[in-house]
C-alpha cells in the first residue's frame, strides 16, 4: 500500500511539474538559448513566433471581428451622426451670424440665418450622407487595422506581452497544471496496482 501511495505521489509531482514547465516554455526563454556541442537553440513559442502570431491576430480581428468599414460606419450612424450634423449646422449658423456685416438691419440678418437654418435642416443630412459615402472608401483604404494590431503587438516588450496573456488566462493555466498533477496521481495508482497484480 505504501508503494502505491509513493507511486501516486511521484506521479502527481511529475504530472504537475511537466505541465508547469510546458506552460513556462510557451513564453520562456525570451531570447534564444544555444545549447553547446549539439548546436540547438531553445526559445519560448510566443517569443519565437511573435511576428507570425501578431500577423494572425491582426488578420483575424480585421476579417472576423472589427473591420475598418465597421468602425467608420459606427462613427457616422445613429446618435453620432445626429451629433455631427447638429454641430455642423450650429457652427455654420454661428459663422454666418458673425460674418454678416453689422450695417445690415438685424431683422434681415435673422431672416437670412433663419432661411439658412431651414435649408440646412432639409439638405444637411443628404449632404452628410454623400460626403460619408465619398470619403468612406478613402478612409478604408488608409486605415489598416490588421497592420495596426500587428505593429502594436510587435512593439510590446515580450515580458509585457507575457504578463497580458497570463492575466487573461492565469486561471485556465493553473487548472492545466493541477490536471497534470491529478492525471499523474491516477497513473501512479494504476502503475502501483499493476505492479501488485504482476508481483
Amino acid at each position: 500500500m505504501l508503494r502505491i501511495a509513493i507511486m501516486a505521489f511521484v506521479g502527481a509531482l511529475i504530472g504537475w511539474v511537466t505541465n508547469y514547465l510546458a506552460i513556462k516554455l510557451i513564453f520562456r526563454p525570451h531570447d534564444p538559448w544555444r545549447i553547446p556541442l549539439i548546436g540547438i537553440s531553445i526559445q519560448g513559442l510566443i517569443p519565437k513566433r511573435r511576428a507570425e502570431i501578431a500577423s494572425s491576430i491582426g488578420k483575424t480581428i480585421e476579417e472576423q471581428l472589427l473591420s475598418t468599414e465597421d468602425i467608420v460606419n459606427r462613427l457616422v450612424q445613429g446618435q453620432n451622426k445626429r451629433d455631427i450634423i447638429w454641430a455642423i449646422k450650429h457652427r455654420v449658423l454661428k459663422v454666418t451670424r458673425d460674418k454678416i456685416p453689422s450695417l445690415i438691419p438685424s431683422a434681415i440678418r435673422e431672416a437670412i440665418v433663419k432661411k439658412l437654418a431651414s435649408i440646412l435642416d432639409t439638405e444637411l443630412e443628404t449632404m452628410f450622407n454623400t460626403m460619408v459615402e465619398d470619403t468612406l472608401e478613402k478612409a478604408i483604404a488608409r486605415v489598416d487595422i490588421e497592420k495596426m494590431v500587428e505593429d502594436k503587438i510587435n512593439s510590446l516588450d515580450i515580458a509585457e506581452l507575457e504578463g497580458m496573456i497570463l492575466d487573461i488566462a492565469s486561471r485556465e493555466l493553473k487548472h492545466i497544471e493541477l490536471l497534470g498533477g491529478v492525471l499523474g496521481f491516477l497513473i501512479g495508482i494504476i502503475q502501483g496496482l499493476l505492479l501488485l497484480i504482476i508481483a
